[in-house]
């Protein structure tokens, strides 16, 4: 499945720094456009990691779990 998201970049100096205004807290930065596009990246994906199996921990164990595929 593949999330698409918003990267907003600047280029400040000699870096490139990007923000995901969807996702708040997901900062990337780099020397060029494609480091700081993958930085960015690993960011929101760090950050879904996270709420995931922060949102999951507290699931009832006889609760129904499915995947929800939004396109």
């Amino acid at each position: 499945m593949t999330n698409e998201f918003t990267g907003v970049f600047e280029q400040d100096g000699q870096w490139y720094i990007g923000y995901c205004p969807e996702m708040p807290g997901a900062n990337g930065q780099g020397h060029t456009l494609d480091e700081c596009r993958e930085s960015l990246a690993d960011a929101i994906r760090l950050i879904l990691e996270d709420r995931r199996e922060q949102g999951l921990a507290g699931v009832p164990p006889d609760a129904i779990r499915e995947t929800v595929v939004v396109r």
